[in-house]
């Protein structure tokens, strides 16, 4: 099983796309440093936690009801970055389509 893997591995189409994406998201981190995530994607296990709002507006992808929340991932002080640009090419054609599907929910259900 591992031998197949290594060989799907091998003969899959590779993709630019991935490396750059990579590149820019490597860029960014040394750019931006260690950024605290927004409070609402924060455990909080303690009650202090808590009450300084950990946790608190945090939407569960799969309890919405297009399975996609639209929520910010990114620190509060760094803008929403794309990494990933895919090509139109093959099987990423499929995946651009995808993310220009969510990138419209996003704005749906931010407005």
């Amino acid at each position: 099983m591992l031998g197949q893997c290594v060989v799907e591995l091998a003969l899959a189409p590779k993709s630019n796309a991935v490396y750059m994406a990579m590149k820019h998201a490597m860029a960014s981190a040394k750019e931006n440093g260690s950024l605290m995530p927004p409070d609402h994607i924060l455990n909080a296990p303690t009650r202090l936690m808590k009450e300084i709002g950990y946790g608190k507006g945090y939407r569960y992808d799969h309890d919405e009801p297009d399975r996609f929340s639209g929520q910010n991932y990114f620190p509060n002080d760094m803008q929403r970055e794309r990494y990933y640009l895919p090509t139109e090419e093959g099987f990423e054609a499929s995946l651009k389509e995808r993310l220009e599907e969510l990138g419209e929910l996003r704005v749906r259900k931010s407005s």
